[in-house]
């Protein structure tokens, strides 16, 4: 039951990545994004992961740590684009 409610719960949290991503995307801006948040988000996926991994306790909620990992990474890197984006803007301003 705890890896059900992990796992229900892993999913709540990756319920709000896709929108992040695409308003990262659709923005073109870091302004109002936090660099240390999506660190620090994606350190405790990372120490999910290895926690699962160490424990040897694999199972299908180590795909749920995968997935919101890899979309906190994809939002990372969005914000480092758009960090490039601002600096062009305020360039040309």
């Amino acid at each position: 039951m705890s890896e059900f409610l992990e796992a229900v719960m892993m999913f709540s949290f990756g319920l709000s990545w896709p929108s992040a991503i695409i308003k990262s995307y659709t923005a073109r801006t870091a302004k109002g994004k936090s660099l240390f948040f999506l660190i620090f988000i994606l350190l405790g996926y990372a120490c999910g992961i290895v926690a699962k991994i160490i424990t040897d306790n694999i199972s299908y909620v180590l795909i749920f740590y995968s997935l919101n990992f890899l979309m906190v990474f994809i939002d990372l890197l969005l914000f480092f684009r758009n960090q490039k984006l601002d600096a062009l803007q305020e360039a040309h301003a």
